[in-house]
């Protein structure tokens, strides 16, 4: 749904096979969430987000995304770095394959990987609510050629630094990876 899209609570729920009452409680959930806006007499709406917004969301995702990967160098187990290892080979595939529905879906297990890793269920979920506010943004990064490509060295080094159990470079090299996101949308949401 595109920002300022008018929800409408039958629609939805006929389109979803549901009745409304799920769909009304989704919209006030999502309403909390920053991602619908419900303006008196007029309904719910999807909600806009400005440049300002997502920088303010990639902040505090960096500090957060920071902590998950520090954690996670302490707490990771071998299992789990099997499976960091699997994911970055499968991306580097749909980087070859041009494959951008691919790529946003083992970006996003990466990161799951890591946060699961990190074993702190509160930090998960907070990080989880912030990765949804900047969903449609990261679909215009993830397509980017240039930015792909980065993601594999940026994925690689996280990766390292967590197997090596090196916790200041694990929270080092993640808050990087944010930061670099963040430059993109500076350089390509302000053109």
């Amino acid at each position: 749904l595109k920002p300022g899209e008018r929800l409408m609570e039958v629609q939805l729920a006929e389109q979803l096979g549901v009745s409304r009452t799920p769909v009304r409680e989704a919209i006030r959930k999502l309403e909390l969430e920053g991602l619908v806006v419900m303006l008196p007499r007029k309904g719910a709406y999807v909600a806009n987000m400005s440049l300002k917004d997502l920088i303010d969301v990639l902040e505090i995702r960096a500090s957060l995304e920071g902590l998950a990967a520090s954690l996670a160098a302490e707490r990771i187990t071998d299992e789990d770095i099997k499976k960091l290892e699997s994911i970055v080979e499968e991306f580097k595939d749909g980087i070859n394959e041009s494959n951008v529905e691919a790529l946003l879906r083992k970006d996003v297990e990466f990161h799951e990987c890591i946060f699961k890793a990190a074993n702190n269920k509160k930090l998960e979920k907070m990080i989880n609510t912030l990765w949804e506010q900047v969903q449609r943004f990261r679909i215009t990064y993830v397509s980017d050629s240039n930015a792909s490509l980065s993601l594999i060295d940026e994925h690689q080094s996280i990766l390292n630094a967590i197997k090596e159990g090196n916790i200041a470079d694990s929270k080092k090299f993640a808050i990087k990876h944010i930061e670099k996101a963040e430059q993109f949308m500076l350089e390509h949401c302000t053109k």
